[in-house]
């Protein structure tokens, strides 16, 4: 059968132990569609229904129970993901069903793939660079339709398009460098100093953009932490299910109702935001709110952004004041929530000389759609960084472009100490070997063990 070819079969329970109809139903289709034409012709054959073909023992076809009508397609050769010759069997979505499918591949030779193996064969294979592949992860785990957008972009090459140029200009002042030691008896020009820096700097200026990207790269691919604090009814549980969309903490009209964490993870545009609900902080009044506040505390300093709920309808206390004091080590809106009811507090208290203030109404919803603008103006950093495509996510590719930027750092002390090209040339293969990293092409077998283990089975 042709590359892309797809036909028909039927699913059989075999009646005679150790038989498989499931491989021996595929492996006849595609035996009998074969043609003369080499295996690397792509000439797919129109979709056909066939007839079941006897399994390889003598069990009847009429003997055996039928289970599921399933879609066998084949591909050949480079023309599949691995690139390897690949034989697909698409069943209906029963677990009991695929699970069946696969024992049956298993007792006729077959073994299960390991987590990841799939993918490391067309990185093996170079049908895709190392980026690629950990993309193809990225991919899989995307909670929001952006980190799938952003994984999609990766999958299809940003970084190591973005990569592509300056590696190519690291390479160029490599091999002008060499020429120049190799071919000093032929009065092979050398560079200057001055010019030797400032192709440095053209590589360096790109690469501490592309590092900078990581704050934003970083969030996208893990999400945040948002924490909700504030003293007891100024209305935090409230502010909490509106940014949740339902009713998820307990909202009364007793100060001290939240006594423990509540938490809920929410897309706030296409980031995944874990909102944290948390107790009235002020003076215990019992050992439980006690403990409440001690974990309210905790949350307000693990938070990658915290948002301190005033009551816009009473003045400014003591305790918030103390509160936007213990918040100021952290990135911090204030939101003056019952802006409704706004009275003598409304413009008392302090907010910090680096907090954002809001006014909403939990009870109306005014304000929310503002409040979570200023969460994704916060958290989104430069929107030059939203726009572009290409920018860090990944915890290993930050290390080593930092690693390339520390080895640029070392050539250009060694060009301004006139150390000798030699030793300019192991600073600057220095900085290029972070890079090849990054796309696998110096990468050792344990890195990649190490990243292709993180994948699911079949991946």
């Amino acid at each position: 059968m042709e590359a892309g070819g797809a036909v028909f079969g039927e699913l059989v329970e075999p009646s005679g132990a150790g038989s498989s109809a499931c491989l021996a139903t595929a492996e006849a289709q595609i035996t009998a569609g074969e043609s003369s034409k080499s295996p690397s012709s792509f000439d797919p054959l129109p979709a056909k229904r066939a007839s079941v073909p006897a399994p390889h023992n003598s069990t009847s076809h009429e003997s055996a129970q039928r289970i599921d009508e399933v879609v066998v397609t084949y591909f050949a050769r480079p023309h599949s993901y691995t690139t390897d010759d690949i034989v697909e069997i698409s069943a209906h979505g029963s677990p009991v069903v695929l699970r069946h499918i696969v024992e049956l591949c298993v007792t006729a030779g077959a073994r299960l793939a390991e987590p990841g193996e799939f993918t490391m064969r067309a990185f093996l294979n170079g049908r895709i660079d190392l980026a690629q592949a950990e993309a193809v992860r990225d991919l899989i785990e995307s909670q929001t339709l952006y980190q799938a957008k952003v994984a999609a972009q990766q999958l299809e090459g940003a970084l190591s398009k973005r990569l592509q140029p300056i590696k190519q200009m690291l390479v160029e002042l490599i091999a002008v460098l060499e020429a120049g030691i190799d071919f000093a008896e032929d009065d092979v020009s050398v560079l200057p100093d001055a010019a030797i820096r400032e192709r440095i700097d053209a590589v360096e200026k790109p690469l501490e953009q592309l590092a900078a990207s990581f704050a934003y790269g970083k969030i996208v691919h893990e999400g945040l932490t948002l924490a909700i604090v504030g003293r007891p009814n100024v209305g935090k549980s409230s502010l909490f299910n509106r940014l949740v969309e339902r009713e998820r903490a307990i909202v009364t009209a007793t100060p001290g109702t939240t006594r423990d964490l509540v938490t809920e993870t929410v897309a706030i545009g296409g980031i995944p935001v874990t909102l944290v609900d948390t107790a009235g902080i002020r003076q215990a009044l019992d050992e439980a709110e006690s403990i409440g506040i001690r974990k309210s505390k905790e949350a307000l300093a693990d938070a990658d952004l915290v948002l301190v709920v005033l009551d816009a309808s009473q003045p400014a206390s003591a305790e918030d004041d103390d509160l936007l004091r213990l918040a100021e080590s952290r990135p911090t809106i204030v939101v003056r929530n019952k802006w409704d009811l706004k009275g003598s507090g409304q413009g008392s208290g302090a907010t910090g000389q680096s907090s954002i203030s809001i006014h909403t109404s939990a009870l109306t919803g005014e304000g929310i759609a503002g409040l979570r603008d200023e969460i994704l103006r916060h958290v989104g950093g430069d929107a030059g960084t939203q726009m572009e495509s290409g920018f860090l996510t990944n915890v290993r590719h930050q290390g080593l472009v930092r690693d390339a930027l520390a080895a640029l750092a070392a050539a250009k002390s060694a060009v301004t100490g006139k150390v000798p090209h030699e030793m300019l040339l192991l600073d600057l293969y220095g900085a290029l070997r972070p890079l090849d990293s990054i796309t696998g092409v110096t990468t050792n077998d344990d890195i990649l063990n190490l990243i292709f283990s993180t994948f699911c089975i079949g991946k």
